[in-house]
């Protein structure tokens, strides 16, 4: 039951699609709201007996937005951190949510919230002002009546180095070696994510389809591999999206494969990181291609794993948190089949003194805005701050 309401119903079924736009697949049902509640005051008894009186508690996700608030319901008066990895949506889409005031009054128990994106930290901003009357001060403290606490924008990075050393192991070298043969000297695009509709998957392939419909010469010298681990197979809307990309993969491939070519290598299944590094490294192009999302680590993983003397070029959605970084990529609108198209020949096409200018560009923010920036910069304001008591 936990299972159900909780995690596949509220977490995934009414705050994952609010939290990315897709209000048409939202339900709304008073159980995985009891449900959500229920687990969350449980996961506070089974913490406050392990909490040391100078800890410094840092909680993540959709999944425990009211955690921290019933963490003070039980006399806790540490400092507690709060980070959201997914968007925070627009000011009127957050009014659909059922309670809506009530989980963003949770928030207010926290010290310090952190958001992937200025972009979100200004919906999140609106919201206080527009809704609840609040106030933002410039020093980022966001005040509601008599509470109050600091709301920051603090993008996640990768392991840099430990993905650049993973990049170059014996494992990734090997799976470079293997793609490389396997490409029999077409070129390569890449897209590895989990199966989710935010992902934007399907406006991918469809975007991939009008590159082949203009340009016939490409025909046999390109393909897409699609890397797309199933997940929250439980849910509907997921097993309603695996079907479609499985139709779709097979359209297009039936439409345009001859005998010695597949255009699209659609694969339901996770690889190992070092393999995975050796694989981003043998595609000249990255297509990372969100409809919706907090920050998307692939991207940047892409960037990490090029080779600095003839690196590949990364195509990112704007709708990708990671679009506020990585500012040198070709930055597309996901729902344009056209734009999708054009970046893909632009950037296969592209000359070399261009890729690595832009490759440089991308990988100085993921060098230098990694995730023990993220780590440090989270806990150095958490630590700073006046201590949110009650």
């Amino acid at each position: 039951q936990d299972v159900d309401e909780y995690y596949n119903g509220y977490a995934n079924r009414t705050l994952w699609p609010v939290f990315h736009y897709r209000m048409d697949l939202a339900e709304f049902e008073s159980g995985f709201a009891e449900g959500y509640e229920r687990v969350n005051q449980r996961f506070a008894d089974t913490l406050v007996p392990l909490i040391e009186p100078d800890d410094l508690i840092w909680i993540h996700d959709y999944h425990m937005f009211p955690l921290g608030q019933y963490l003070r319901d039980r006399g806790v008066t540490n400092r507690i951190g709060f980070f959201l990895h997914i968007p925070w949506p627009p000011y009127r889409l957050l009014l659909s949510l059922p309670n809506h005031r009530q989980l963003v009054e949770t928030l207010l128990a926290y010290d310090v919230v952190g958001f992937q994106t200025k972009d979100s930290l200004a919906s999140f901003h609106d919201y206080v002002t527009q809704e609840m009357g609040g106030a933002i001060g410039e020093d980022g403290r966001v005040s509601v009546g008599d509470r109050s606490m600091v709301a920051i924008a603090c993008p996640i990075g990768i392991d840099t180095d430990n993905f650049v050393e993973a990049s170059q192991s014996p494992a990734a070298r090997y799976a470079y070696y293997r793609m490389r043969q396997s490409t029999n000297g077409r070129d390569m695009i890449i897209g590895v994510d989990r199966l989710d509709y935010s992902k934007g998957l399907e406006e991918r392939f469809l975007g991939y389809e009008r590159l082949l419909q203009q340009d016939e010469t490409l025909h046999g010298e390109v393909f897409l591999l699609q890397i797309a681990p199933p997940s929250r197979g439980d849910v509907q809307s997921y097993q309603e999206i695996r079907a479609s990309l499985d139709s779709l993969s097979g359209r297009i491939n039936g439409a345009y494969a001859d005998v010695e070519w597949v255009p699209i290598r659609y694969v339901n299944r996770g690889y190992p990181r070092d393999r995975l590094a050796g694989i981003y490294r043998a595609a000249k192009v990255g297509l990372v291609t969100p409809l919706r999302d907090g920050m998307n680590l692939v991207a940047k993983e892409y960037i990490a794993a090029q080779d600095p003397e003839d690196p590949g070029v990364l195509i990112l959605s704007r709708f990708a948190g990671a679009a506020e970084q990585l500012t040198d990529a070709l930055l597309i609108n996901p729902y344009s089949a056209e734009e999708i198209a054009e970046a893909i020949k632009q950037a296969l096409e592209m000359p070399r003194e261009e890729r690595i200018a832009r490759w440089r560009a991308c990988m100085d923010n993921v060098e230098a805005e990694d995730v023990m920036w993220w780590r440090k910069r989270f806990t150095e304001v958490l630590e700073g701050v006046a201590q949110v008591v009650g």
